[in-house]
């Protein structure tokens, strides 16, 4: 019985630390969360606009346009950016993201996939750790990106899927990333990055847009375009990393209340135990002294 019951005590021990641990990460993550959903809140807007606007524009090309970027090939060679976080102790939000990928590449690239034409650019050490260990053609060049996430050093990863694009490198670009909504809520979403996606029906919708270009339309189209993916890109990182402080904030607190769950389990089993054995040790007593009497 006092096995038992020194055994519950160090379980209660164990977990009273662990429950320390996730409270403590479940403040730091609150704390990144706020500056991370900052920054994502004020890129968004900019970010969505500069979409539409290119959108728009490549839409209504009429074909008269030089836009490389838009151009539509048939896909034979596939480049697919999956950004997942260096760390995990956040709930299934790597796992998500790398089974979105996967579908992706099932759904729409399996042919290419079979004949070794899909490339992933990992951004984080989870995700480049997987696909690296299961065998996927991997460009290992920028999954450390997370450790100085400014915009100079994204649009350094950008640019391997322009150029590639631009060169014929890869017929297809396509971003698995984290929309972030808020700390509970995460959408897992595989965007086209490469070509720039055309809206279709413009005219019956009448979100025609005419512009007016100043200077010429193909010095300023060609100019712009890198520009805007290079936003594109660095607000689907921007997403994933409010998203991963908000996915392990969620998961710390909810194992925090797990532990306190255990922990009222755990003593009241202690107390029962030691209630036993105190029984147990009271019953000797009077069983010894009553055959001492006799």
């Amino acid at each position: 019985m006092s096995g038992q019951l020194k055994e519950v005590r160090n379980r209660i021990k164990s977990i009273q630390s662990g429950q320390q641990i996730t409270k403590a990460m479940k403040m730091v993550s609150a704390a990144k969360l706020r500056r991370a959903q900052d920054a994502i809140m004020l890129m968004r807007p900019y970010a969505v606009k500069l979409q539409e606007m290119l959108q728009n524009i490549v839409s209504n090309s009429e074909g008269n346009i030089d836009t490389p970027l838009a151009a539509q090939r048939q896909v034979e060679k596939v480049l697919i950016v999956v950004i997942t976080s260096d760390r995990g102790l956040c709930g299934a939000f790597n796992s998500n993201l790398i089974k979105t990928a996967k579908r992706v590449i099932r759904e729409k690239y399996a042919e290419q996939f079979e004949q070794g034409q899909v490339e992933i650019l990992p951004i984080g050490k989870k995700g480049y750790d997987h696909f690296v260990q299961n065998g996927y053609k991997v460009n290992d060049k920028f999954w450390q990106l997370f450790g100085s996430l400014t915009f100079d050093h994204v649009k350094e990863a950008a640019a391997v899927a322009l150029q590639g694009f631009t060169d014929g490198t890869y017929d297809a670009v396509e971003i698995v990333y984290s929309e972030f909504k808020n700390a509970a809520t995460q959408i897992f979403v595989a965007e086209q990055f490469l070509p720039i996606a055309k809206v279709e029906n413009k005219e019956k919708s009448g979100l025609k847009a005419d512009f007016i270009f100043e200077p010429e339309k193909d010095t300023l189209i060609a100019e712009l375009m890198p520009k805007i993916l290079n936003t594109q890109f660095f607000k689907a990182i921007l997403d994933s990393h409010a998203s991963e402080h908000g996915a392990r904030m969620t998961a710390m607190d909810k194992a925090t209340e797990n532990a306190s769950e255990l922990l009222r389990s755990l003593k009241i089993s202690y107390n029962r135990a030691r209630q036993a054995a105190i029984t147990t040790e009271l019953t000797e007593i009077v069983s010894g002294a009553a055959a001492l009497a006799n």
